[in-house]
């Protein structure tokens, strides 16, 4: 049996953890001693675009909010971990409310092809979400690609044109490699922890000669030695997509969630030509105030003498050209 795999059928990461996150009696302590902060005045920008992400045979990259990035390159066109719900939660009037709306509405998105998830919490997988982008393409609907047991739960909403796939075993769909990576973090959709596998995703295009060749999308994740694993078995990346919010407080997140310093340190373990900021200003999910991720990842920058232009934050709806 797999080292992450368990014998009632649950998984576990590749690290051992003190599983802070998932303890009851902890997440109340966080509660009770959550500062009491005032709404951010600092207004988060959206550079909403919605008539170029809509170009037939176009190169480029979108930041829509959160983990939810649309890439269109070499004719195909991914989504990942598509949240356009305006609370991450099974309840439409609790859990956690946008701070920033996302920078699209599907019904305004091109053809997916693909969707990639990363694992099935509700602020990456978000069912109304999924059904929406299905309904809307139920003549050609997209390929999901998921994490180990996310794809019964597909299936119990009626979406049947998925793959699942384990930490490290990869599938070939529409001329792209996909390979599931392990990274440092649970999954649970109620109260029942770590019965579907989490994942990041590694994505291959097929022509060797494009200056993009190698993407990373992280999904939601701890700092782990898995990140240099990952730099050793793909050698680099060209484009990598990494959290940088969600961290506070620490003795709560360190496990789950990354800091600024520690996503740098994954741009550097991956071999990162160049990486982008996720995961930050739009929920309100932690501690740390919204706008505060993109400056301390400036920062760690500086710390790890990382030049500036090689991670970069967006506004969301900003699109990056892959040219």
């Amino acid at each position: 049996m797999l080292k992450h795999h368990l014998a009632n059928g649950l998984f576990r990461n590749n690290a051992e953890l003190n599983n802070t996150h998932t303890s009851l009696l902890a997440a109340l302590k966080w509660q009770w001693k959550k500062p009491k902060r005032k709404a951010s005045k600092q207004s988060i920008n959206i550079e909403c675009k919605e008539q170029l992400l809509n170009t037939n045979n176009c190169s480029q990259l979108t930041w829509i909010g959160h983990a939810t990035f649309l890439i269109q390159y070499e004719g195909v066109t991914i989504l990942t971990d598509p949240v356009f719900s305006e609370r991450a939660s099974p309840i439409k009037f609790l859990g956690p409310k946008r701070a920033t709306p996302p920078a699209i509405d599907i019904s305004s998105l091109p053809k997916i092809d693909i969707v990639l998830i990363s694992h099935d919490h509700y602020d990456h997988l978000d069912k109304n979400s999924v059904l929406e982008l299905y309904k809307k393409q139920s003549k050609n609907p997209p390929i999901f690609i998921v994490p180990l047991k996310v794809g019964k739960w597909l299936s119990n909403r009626g979406i049947c044109s998925w793959f699942e796939l384990d930490w490290w075993e990869s599938i070939n769909v529409l001329k792209w490699k996909f390979t599931a990576v392990p990274v440092q973090h649970f999954s649970g959709r109620g109260l029942k922890q770590n019965n579907t596998l989490w994942a990041g995703w590694v994505m291959e295009s097929p022509t060797e000669l494009n200056t993009f060749k190698r993407f990373f999308f992280a999904g939601d994740t701890g700092y782990s030695k898995d990140f240099q694993a990952i730099g050793k078995r793909f050698g680099n990346m060209d484009v990598s997509l990494i959290p940088i919010g969600a961290y506070e407080p620490r003795w709560f997140m360190k496990e789950v969630h990354v800091n600024p310093d520690e996503a740098v340190q994954i741009h550097l373990d991956v071999k990162s030509k160049f990486s982008i900021a996720m995961h930050w200003g739009s929920f309100p999910l932690t501690d740390e105030p919204l706008e505060e991720p993109p400056l301390q990842l400036a920062q760690a920058k500086i710390k790890f003498k990382v030049p500036d232009q090689e991670f970069i934050t967006l506004n969301h709806g900003e699109i990056v050209s892959l040219v």
